[in-house]
């Protein structure tokens, strides 16, 4: 026995194609390509927020050396970051950016989510389209029992689509989702660390417009 035996494409395209289409049908098509888009994060390292408070400190410095505005001119890769840093600019206060900051963050997890859900549900369901090929091809055996010859084929879908349906959802899907997930919680968690630093630089821009104003 080899490999080989192991491949029905009839199984497959039920599987492959009906676990896709119940992905698509259940959920919205731009969550779909976010998940799809996710795949190339399973490769990168854990996220650090280190980096960006480091930087919020230098922006810091930059503000208290040739002002606040100088910040517009700044390169911040982080678009939460530059979003943060474009409210201060604009006068926002430490309550005001804490809660911008709060809310950049639960987006990013409620987008982190979705796209582990979507593959969540693909593993779902996978084995359902397991035993959708399975009953196809007992369908296809039942119908053909005068033909020695083609029981064969047909007894090869109904018991292949079965092991794709699992393979599929337990070995593809399933570690995908579990994997995004735990991303998803360590930068959620990492993300939280700016919000003190980013509040600060807030309040203290705030307070020297309150001194140059009394002045």
């Amino acid at each position: 026995m080899t490999l080989a035996s192991f491949f029905d494409p009839i199984a497959l395209a039920i599987v492959l194609g009906g676990t896709i289409l119940a992905v698509l049908l259940r959920s919205p098509l731009h969550d779909t390509g976010r998940a799809v888009a996710a795949l190339a994060t399973l490769g990168r390292k854990r996220f650090d927020a280190t980096p960006m408070i480091a930087q919020v400190a230098a922006l810091g410095r930059i503000a208290r050396r040739h002002g606040i505005f100088s910040l517009d001119r700044t390169v911040i890769a982080d678009p939460d970051l530059a979003a943060a840093i474009a409210g201060i600019v604009d006068g926002a206060d430490a309550g005001t950016t804490t809660a911008l900051v709060v809310h950049l963050r639960r987006a990013r997890i409620e987008r982190h989510a979705a796209a582990a859900d979507i593959w969540a549900g693909a593993a779902e369901a996978a084995p359902a389209m397991g035993m959708v090929g399975t009953l196809a091809g007992l369908a296809r055996m039942f119908a053909t029992m005068t033909d020695p010859a083609a029981i064969g084929g047909a007894m090869a879908v109904a018991l292949l689509a079965t092991l794709y349906g699992a393979l599929l959802a337990n070995l593809v899907a399933m570690p995908i989702a579990n994997r995004l997930r735990i991303a998803g919680r360590a930068e959620a968690f990492e993300r939280a660390r700016i919000e003190a630093p980013l509040a600060a630089l807030a309040a203290r821009e705030q307070t020297g417009v309150a001194l140059a104003s009394v002045a």
